[in-house]
């Protein structure tokens, strides 16, 4: 296949950064501290004790799903045994139940919010009954039509479906907002401007959302304030202390956190800390522009607000690319042996001891795993990490040479995927080096961690391979992670199939 044989040219386009320094910028309009007068002291005889700086349980991710999981799994359970005598048996209970809250998981209807409500879901709630009953009805006709749904039986169970469902998760989100006002989490609100002051605000005076604002990390205000104001934070060092220091759980942007490499900075840092991730919109863009809303359906006291995912959010399909890239990643490696092992033999004839080499990348979440490629040239520890192309190396041996520019060097990465340091498909990894240098040049640079890193990509098929823009290519990644799905992956892998038999025929 087709792979990333080089790495791309630091061009430098449209970066807007900083090289070192302050996380943020030191200069602060009047009006921005004027909106953070308007703050009123966090609410609470006192601060949460502080946590370790740890990341936590992927449990604390699933707070409050297994509460709407349990009231759908009964709704249909109820339903199924209000169906006349002998219509469905009792062993498939369960799997309608099973299936019904797949298709709420489909339909995103277990994703956090801060305002929930049942008959919002209504409609969805309806058309998944609709589906599940009408299914089991079509089922029951083919396999037994002594057991047919009539249509009076059918729409009630579609009926009492959507009560029941609807009755559960009402009860679960009244509990919830009740619990939420007597025991708020802390929060911190990210973002530029005088938006960040009004979401603030809005956290603090209205208890039902269970955020306690404890401080702002405002990317355009210095770093001090009147007493009894909520702390400014302007630095990235004061925003890990003060999430460690307050038990931070929540963060609220006012803006993506993609469009500023100072506000992206800090999206590694709270999921690092286990903190849920959330994107309002202060300015009201969609009200005044007339465009909609991403996520509609949840609002913070009137701002359009959705959660941000740091990866895709369906569980079903991320263990289905896993299990794919795992069963093709093993398929490859079988028949890729012979072409592996004839590229070692002539590593170890030409260059010598030392066929495989090992270099250090950054993969999902910032966490570095080990490399493998088949070494085309012999370089110290220090030039390994931070020189940035080896291409056109007059140390490089003939072999080094056709294995850069075959792509054949990069064939041990397939153990990696077998492993899980890495995906066939996704944003090529890079240096640690150059990871740190980047995100404080190229917008979004940091935000190609959300997802695991592939040995193929969108940028890769889109001819972004060798001595190309960085800021294109992290544009790329970001695309294709915002609109990621399973069938993206699949298309990409044959766009790099083909390119690379092309490559092997003498084509372009």
């Amino acid at each position: 296949m087709t792979m990333d044989s080089a790495p791309a040219r630091h061009t430098g386009q449209g970066g807007t950064g900083h090289a070192g320094g302050s996380a943020f910028a030191p200069a602060a309009p009047a009006e921005t501290r004027r909106a953070v007068t308007a703050i009123h002291p966090p609410r609470g005889p006192r601060a949460d004790r502080a946590r370790a700086a740890v990341r936590p349980q992927r449990a604390r991710r699933r707070e409050g799903v297994t509460a709407l999981l349990t009231a759908d799994a009964l709704a249909a359970a109820v339903t199924a045994t209000t169906l006349p005598a002998g219509t469905l048996p009792p062993e498939a209970v369960l799997p309608a139940a099973a299936l019904l809250t797949a298709l709420h998981a489909q339909a995103g209807l277990y994703r956090p919010r801060l305002a929930p409500s049942a008959l919002r879901e209504l409609p969805a709630l309806a058309g998944r009954a609709a589906v599940l009953w009408a299914g089991a009805a079509a089922l029951l006709a083919a396999a037994a039509p002594q057991r047919a749904l009539g249509w009076s039986a059918l729409l009630g169970a579609i009926g009492l479906q959507v009560v029941l469902a609807c009755a559960g998760r009402g009860s679960v989100n009244q509990l919830r907002r009740r619990a939420a006002v007597r025991r708020p989490v802390s929060a911190l609100v990210v973002g530029p401007g005088e938006g960040t002051g009004a979401v603030a605000a809005a956290l603090h005076s209205r208890p039902e959302y269970g955020l306690r604002p404890v401080g702002i990390a405002d990317t355009a205000a210095p770093a001090d304030g009147d007493p009894g104001q909520l702390p400014v934070l302007a630095t990235h060092e004061d925003v890990r202390r003060a999430v460690i220091q307050n038990s931070v759980r929540h963060a609220v942007f006012t803006c993506p956190p993609e469009a500023d490499e100072r506000t992206a900075s800090l999206v590694r840092l709270f999921h690092d800390h286990g903190c849920r991730l959330w994107l309002a919109d202060p300015a009201g863009t969609a009200k005044i522009t007339g465009m909609r809303v991403a996520q509609p359906a949840d609002q913070l006291w009137g701002y359009a607000v959705q959660p941000l995912l740091p990866r895709p959010s369906r569980p079903l399909e991320r263990a289905a690319k896993r299990a794919i890239d795992s069963c093709l990643a093993a398929l490859a490696l079988l028949a890729a042996a012979p072409v592996m092992g004839v590229c070692a033999l002539a590593v170890r004839l030409s260059d010598g001891p030392g066929v495989i080499f090992r270099q250090e990348r950054v993969g999902l979440y910032g966490r570095p795993f080990t490399l493998l490629k088949f070494r085309t040239l012999r370089a110290d520890e220090h030039e390994s990490a931070t020189r940035w192309t080896v291409a056109g190396d007059r140390r490089m041996s003939p072999v080094g040479s056709f294995l850069r520019k075959s792509s054949l060097d990069e064939l041990p990465q397939l153990w990696n995927v077998v492993r899980g340091d890495m995906s066939l498909v996704g944003p090529r990894p890079e240096r640690p080096f150059f990871v740190a240098k980047f995100s404080t040049v190229h917008p979004g640079y940091e935000a190609r961690h959300r997802m695991p890193v592939g040995i193929t990509g969108l940028a890769q098929i889109n001819g972004l391979r060798g001595d190309t823009s960085i800021e294109d290519r992290a544009r790329f990644d970001n695309h294709y992670i915002d609109t990621w799905s399973l069938w993206q992956d699949l298309w990409i892998l044959a766009r790099t199939a083909a390119s690379f038999f092309r490559f092997r025929l003498g084509g372009s």
